[in-house]
């Protein structure tokens, strides 16, 4: 399975929901980079995906955006086979 990195801060639904939908599809690590706490990531946040928002999701190196992103990418069928890694 690909590294699962996620953008986050600590109280946003979003991220919560998130972080839920990535567990439910078997998802055991995911890599939190609190911006909230390390404002400098923020501004590497926004230069890798030009967005402000988060979560910001990463499966390996394919940037899956947001919360939004990630529940059409699953709803697609497009999620779990790239946390296979296909």
């Amino acid at each position: 399975m690909p590294n699962v990195t996620m953008y986050t801060t600590a109280v946003c639904p979003y991220c919560i929901r998130a972080k839920q939908i990535l567990q439910s599809r078997g998802v055991e690590r995911i890599d939190e980079i609190r911006i909230d706490m390390q404002p400098d990531e923020r501004i590497k946040m926004m230069q890798l995906t030009g967005r402000r928002t988060v979560p910001q999701i990463f499966i390996g190196d394919t940037h899956v955006g947001g919360c939004d992103d990630l529940i059409a990418l699953d709803g697609r069928g497009g999620l779990v086979p790239l946390l296979q890694g296909a």
